[in-house]
This record gives C-alpha cells, sequence and structure tokens, in this order.
C-alpha cells in the first residue's frame, strides 16, 4: 500500500471517531499528508503553515533534509537492538554531544528515555536516590507530563490531573511570579522579593528544605503560559537549592534547542543546573528524551536501575545528532530571535486594534500572547482565545493555546521557517483576530 490514503478526510475522521480513543485531543480535524519546513499539507492538497511544531517539537522544522539522511542511514544499519542488550555508537555519541553543549564546566553524563515525562520522572528518581530524600518540589502553573507522578508535579487540573488520582505522595508546588499579574501599586522589584520571600517561607510551612531531592523548575514555564521569571528569581531559588543540598533541575524540555534564543532557556537566567531534561525538539520529532548533567548524581544508580526497552532508540540517536549539527551551522538559537521579534512586532499592531489583546511576552520565539476581557481588570479571556484558534485552524494555519486559564495563545514555530511561511501566517492570523 502506497503512503497516499485512499480515505477522504471525512472517511478518516469517522474512522478517528469510532476507533480512536476520545482523550487524545485534536486541534485541526485535518489529515497531514507531506511536510516540510513550517508547512504541512493535508490529504486534500490544503496548505498550512505550522505555528504549532507539534507542540514545539520540530525546531528544525518538518523533514529536514539532513535529518531525513541521518535517519535513513540509521535504518539501513539497524532500528533497534537495545542499548541495554548491545550497544551501538549513535547513543555513545549523543551522550557526548550533549554533556559538551549543555550548560556546566563541571564532568557530566547523560542517559536516554523516550518522552519527556519520562526524562522528568527519572531525574527525580535520581535525584531522590542521590540525596536519599523524598520529596520533590515543583511550581505552581508547571507542566511536567502525564505520567502518574509527573501529573502530580503539573498544575493544571483539567484536562491533565482529574479524575486520574490518587498521585504519589510526597510532591509540592511553590509559588512562582506572574508578572502581568503582580498586584496593583507594587513595583517590579518590590514583586519579585515578595515572590522569593513566599518561596522561601514555602519551606517553613509547607516541606522542610533537609526532605527534599530536587527543585524542578521550567526556565520558561510552557503549558502555564510561557510564563517567563525574573533572572533574580530563578536565581534566588538556585542558591536556595545549593545551600540546602537540593537538586535543581531544570526541565528544558519546551524551552531547549534554541527555541528562546539561546541553545538552553537557562543561560538566559546565569544559573548552572546540576540537571537538565531535554526531549521535544531534541529529535526533530522522534520519541527521545534525556538527563543530563553532574556526573556523581548520575552514576548513583547501579547498572540496570534506569533505562527501558526502546530508551535511546538508535534511529532517534541518529537523528538528535543531525539536530544538534543543524543548530550550529544554520545558528538556528540567533534566527530565533529575530523570528520572536517579527511575531511580536505584529502582535504589538494587533493589540493597537483590539482592546482584548493583554500581554505580549517573549523569549526569543518562544512568543505568547494572553488575551483579556479588558486590559484594566485583565480578566482572562478563554472565549475569545478558543475563537482564535479555531478560525486559525480552519483557514490554513496550526495554532495552539496554552495558560492555567486557557487564554494564551502560543507560538512554537520551527525555527526554519522561511520570511515568506511566516508572512503567510501572521496574514491567517491577522484575520483570525479580526
Amino acid at each position: 500500500m502506497g503512503t497516499t490514503s485512499l480515505l477522504s478526510t471525512k472517511e478518516l475522521q469517522e474512522k478517528r471517531q469510532k476507533y480512536v480513543a476520545r482523550g487524545v485531543s485534536n486541534g485541526n480535524l485535518s489529515i497531514a499528508h507531506k511536510a516540510s519546513g513550517a508547512t504541512v499539507i493535508d490529504i486534500e492538497g490544503k496548505e498550512w503553515i505550522d505555528f504549532a511544531g507539534a507542540i514545539g517539537t520540530l525546531n528544525v522544522g518538518h523533514c529536514h533534509p539532513k535529518v531525513i539522511a541521518a535517519v535513513k542511514d540509521q535504518v539501513e544499519r539497524f532500528l533497534h537492538p537495545g542499548f541495554n542488550v548491545i550497544m551501538y555508537d549513535t547513543y555513545i555519541n549523543l551522550a557526548e554531544k550533549l554533556c559538551q553543549i549543555t550548560p556546566g564546566d563541571y564532568e557530566k553524563q547523560a542517559i536516554f528515555f523516550n518522552s519527556g515525562a519520562e526524562a522528568v520522572e527519572n531525574a527525580v528518581k535520581m535525584s531522590r536516590r542521590y540525596t536519599g530524600r523524598q520529596a520533590v518540589v515543583s511550581f505552581i502553573r508547571g507542566y511536567h507530563g502525564r505520567t502518574n507522578l509527573t501529573m502530580g508535579m503539573t498544575s493544571k487540573v483539567k484536562p491533565y490531573k482529574f479524575g486520574f488520582g490518587p498521585f504519589a505522595p510526597e510532591i509540592y508546588q511553590a509559588p512562582f511570579p506572574y508578572m502581568y499579574h503582580k498586584p496593583e501599586g507594587m513595583t517590579d522589584e518590590e514583586y519579585i522579593d515578595m515572590k522569593i520571600e513566599e518561596f522561601k517561607d514555602f519551606f517553613v510551612a509547607t516541606v522542610a528544605p533537609e526532605t527534599v531531592a530536587c527543585v524542578v523548575m521550567e526556565p520558561v514555564q510552557g503549558e502555564g503560559g510561557f510564563i517567563i521569571p525574573p533572572k533574580k528569581f530563578v536565581q534566588a531559588v538556585h542558591a536556595f537549592c545549593k545551600e540546602h543540598g537540593i537538586v535543581f533541575v531544570a526541565d528544558e524540555i519546551q524551552t531547549g534547542f534554541g527555541r528562546t534564543g539561546k541553545l538552553f532557556a537557562i543561560d538566559h537566567f546565569e544559573v548552572v543546573p546540576d540537571l537538565m531534561t531535554v526531549s521535544k525538539s531534541l529529535a526533530a520529532g522522534l520519541p527521545l528524551s534525556g538527563v543530563v548533567g553532574r556526573k556523581e548524581i548520575l552514576t548513583v544508580a547501579d547498572p540496570g536501575e534506569l533505562g527501558g526497552t526502546y530508551a535511546g532508540n538508535p534511529v532517534a540517536c541518529a537523528a538528535a545528532l543531525a539536530v544538534i549539527d543543524i543548530m550550529e551551522e544554520e545558528r538556528l538559537p540567533e534566527k530565533a530571535e529575530m523570528i520572536g521579534q517579527k511575531i511580536e512586532a505584529k502582535l504589538k499592531e494587533l493589540a493597537e486594534k483590539h482592546e482584548y489583546v493583554g500581554e505580549i511576552r517573549r523569549l526569543g520565539a518562544m512568543v505568547a500572547v494572553e488575551l483579556v476581557e479588558d486590559r484594566k481588570s485583565k480578566k482572562p479571556n478563554k472565549t475569545k482565545t478558543a475563537e482564535i484558534v479555531k478560525y486559525a485552524n480552519n483557514n490554513g494555519l496550526l495554532l495552539l493555546s496554552a495558560g492555567i486559564k486557557s487564554n494564551v495563545i502560543r507560538f512554537l514555530a520551527p525555527l526554519v521557517i522561511t520570511d515568506e511561511e511566516l508572512e503567510k501566517g501572521l496574514a491567517i492570523l491577522e484575520n483570525a483576530f479580526q
């Protein structure tokens, strides 16, 4: 059977209804046929500009020729002998590469898994083993995955947690600054200091620091609405961890690989994490995740205590090695900054025309706009957000929302997007806002 579907979109949609679990959401009900760069073509031949990037997975775009070549080469050699059965070069070479490119000049090691949630879960396992402590601290509005442990670390109840408990014990959510919603009349500086104090008080009122194995922080909260914390807050959290022997884990699953204008977002905050979790854009759409960081933490577990049947699949590792080369050769972190500036400029134009545009937030090409009822009350405008996203997805633009209150539109366009693709996408976006 060829790759072209013999069924129509309608027939496939009906089949999906009949055979695929309802629990999987679909932002767009068309059926992809081909994709390249930042453009997807469906089976009807309709073109879609991709501002979603498979939820931030495609920083090097769809089907980058170098990724395709690396994958083909690997597929012709072998698909998966299982790293814990017999070793292979792509796993080892990728581990070396990640140890070289991640922040920190200490001795590092890396280990691979399949999904972002698995990476977070294993970072917690290693931290607990290393410290001999049990408690885990994440942050309000954070998102870390859908496994039982990571659901407990995640903030948004619906759709991620509702009815799926009980959750793993000894998980606590600390306060996190949200500059746009700081109390009226308070300066930025006062608000940041207040949040730092709240964070420290949290370890008096909620959990004792000497029982905490790790603090897991997204340098920019992704699912939470692209909330960018002040540098001073991140540095205070890091210093607190250091002082109390707590492992500081940077969750770079959505923020990594050039998205924020640097290879890793934590570099913006001048903080060196003990462990870092990576996934999403690591392997250009193939399932792969990793934990990389201090050797003394990664060496604590004995052989067989970490891993999984498909962990570190050679095809995905080959794709990841190609991704890292592309990042360097095509200077994608620098390009991210330029893309981000263009999206921000368009959003500022739209803000002048539409009172419901609240705050525009950006770090590199990680851009979001928060929609409100009006700028004074800043009440979340979930209805308008849903309307815009729906219009975009009906009219040739793949677009996602985010935020605890579902009132944020987020932009995760591939960093290889051409000026023409970007202009096309922004034109559809403008119509959606109209």
